[in-house]
């Protein structure tokens, strides 16, 4: 198959036209998307329609199914989760703040990988922003205080019971369009370097944010917490960022390692539903 792979105008990202993923990949494709991916940190693959069998295949091109800790899977399919929205639904978007999925775990997943089945005319874009970029373009003064220093990550503020989709949710009587499943577990901490070399490339990029950054080693908490929210207030910079707008049949990857990624509203009175599956 012939097909383009384009750069966005944003900070990172491009746009892959041509590609059919309802049909099986050479190695040489497999090795050039990921070249891309590793490159532009998300993919955009456009005018797709295909299965959930379809999907499957795709996402293991890039590594194995790593499961979802808090988020019920599919009841005929344990590698996808349906994050479907009802158009009459109330609740608070979910995941509409930064983060980089799991880094609250020992080995956060490489991938997230996103199809796009029923998409509203209007919102429910999909932000990103550049860690690699937000690093090189960083203040000394403010690398130096990082620089050597981890961060203690968790998932506690999220999907532990006292969370913001734990008791609280529950007891509003609101329903989701999909099952969360809070856990005690939640309340684990692990701790990665706040400044690490890329996996792959070995380039350096910025690694989570606050939300499932909860501390600094070795820091107190008041010193920490300002620390936390100067990196915050820098690495979101808009210059940093990527901003996709989302249209039916639309399959976006993105590299967790290097990139924030948040999801937005503005979609009221429309369902949204789209397909995911995380790569390990």
């Amino acid at each position: 198959m012939s097909y383009t792979i384009t750069p966005t105008s944003g900070a990172c990202g491009a746009t892959v036209a041509g590609l059919d993923l309802s049909k099986e990949l050479d190695q040489a494709t497999i090795e050039n998307l990921r070249a891309a991916w590793l490159q532009h940190q998300v993919l955009v693959f456009t005018g797709q329609d295909i299965s959930d069998a379809d999907l499957e295949r795709f996402s293991l091109y890039f590594g194995s199914f790593a499961g979802d800790p808090y988020i019920a899977s599919l009841d005929d399919n344990p590698n996808i989760i349906e994050l479907r929205r009802a158009a009459d639904e109330t609740t608070p978007i979910f995941a509409d703040a930064w983060h980089t999925d799991w880094s609250f775990g020992a080995n956060p997943p490489s991938a997230t990988i996103l199809y796009g089945i029923t998409i509203p005319p209007h919102g429910g874009n999909t932000d990103f922003v550049n860690q690699k970029k937000a690093l090189q373009k960083m203040p000394q003064e403010l690398r130096s205080r990082l620089e050597g220093k981890n961060a203690i990550h968790s998932a506690r503020r999220a999907y532990a019971p006292t969370g913001a989709y734990g008791d609280g949710e529950k007891e509003s009587g609101k329903e989701r369009g999909f099952k969360i499943k809070t856990s005690e577990s939640a309340y684990d901490t692990q701790a990665h370097p706040i400044i690490r070399k890329h996996p792959e490339t070995g380039e350096e990029t910025l690694f989570g944010c606050v939300g499932y950054i909860i501390g600094v080693e070795d820091m107190a908490e008041d010193e920490a917490n300002q620390l936390l929210m100067e990196l915050y207030t820098w690495q979101t910079r808009p210059e940093f960022q990527y901003n996709h707008e989302w249209k039916p049949g639309m399959v976006v990857m993105w590299d967790n390692r290097s990139v924030l990624h948040k999801a937005n509203g503005g979609y009221e009175g429309y369902e949204r539903v789209l397909h995911r599956t995380v790569i390990s």
